[in-house]
């Protein structure tokens, strides 16, 4: 159980394989007050209507998780159709969405809170996939920051019949990019990549295909990383649990502010 001023939150890894191993990344709206300007993965707060019960007729997997897990994955669901256009689900008949699965206007509406994502899905005739969903990681924000969240990291093999496309007002950009050249990008200073976005990368790149990702991500015990703030010799750092998967990490604090 988290703190009630830590707010739950979901994001997804959309990953395809072709024409190489790639990464959905967007680029935050440098007027945004979170991470503005940095490239991060689609995602964001949970919302009261992501926990409606009448996704139970609308949603995939609906009996295979509780109700924090429905809420979450819905947001995460949520989130990716609105900053990058992209719908995880199928027609009712069974037939994949293909294209733009609704226009900017929509998305831009759903964004505003001036139309129901349940509304949009009904209407589509879609239901989405929960178990499309592979949990990845789980991040707590420290105490050093103003807004903290409690973020669920997924993984996704992406749809091959829909295109992604940024919606212009949270994000300004959408590209697929290899793991390993969001970290060279990061490291020459061309792009900026906060922390927790960085060290998630880092974790995927040791994979070599959507599938192989999937399959990493399943086997990992999931560790709740909640960055601690130590001292050493040379100032403070934040430092993250060894057995988390992403190693022995010491970051300077002055890197991560």
């Amino acid at each position: 159980m988290t703190s009630p001023d830590i707010k739950p939150a979901a994001t997804i890894l959309l990953l395809r394989d072709a024409p190489t191993f790639e990464v959905l990344m967007v680029k935050r709206h440098h007027q945004i007050d979170f991470a503005s300007g940095a490239l991060v993965f689609p995602g964001g707060k949970s919302h009261a209507g992501d926990h409606d019960q009448a996704w139970s007729e609308r949603a995939l997997g609906w009996a295979d998780f509780d109700d924090e897990q429905r809420g979450l994955r819905i947001a995460a669901i949520r989130e990716v159709f609105e900053e990058a256009g992209i719908l995880l689900g199928r027609r009712a008949d069974g037939a994949p969405i293909g294209g733009e699965a609704a226009p900017l206007e929509v998305r831009l509406k759903v964004d505003r809170g001036e139309l129901a994502f349940l509304d949009v899905v009904r209407e589509l005739g879609v239901v989405i996939d929960l178990n499309a969903l592979t949990i990845f990681a789980r991040w707590i924000t420290p105490p050093l920051t103003p807004k903290r969240f409690d973020t669920w990291f997924y993984v996704v093999d992406a749809p091959d019949d829909q295109v992604a496309a940024h919606d212009g007002r949270e994000t300004v950009d959408a590209e697929w990019i290899a793991p390993s050249e969001v970290l060279r990008l990061a490291q020459a200073g061309e792009r900026k990549v906060i922390f927790p976005t960085r060290m998630n990368v880092q974790l995927l790149a040791e994979a070599v295909s959507a599938d192989d990702c999937v399959a990493r991500a399943k086997g990992r015990t999931l560790v709740t990383v909640e960055p601690q703030i130590q001292d050493r010799p040379g100032g403070k750092v934040l430092v993250l649990p060894p057995d988390a998967g992403y190693g022995v990490v010491e970051e300077p604090l002055a890197n991560v502010m």
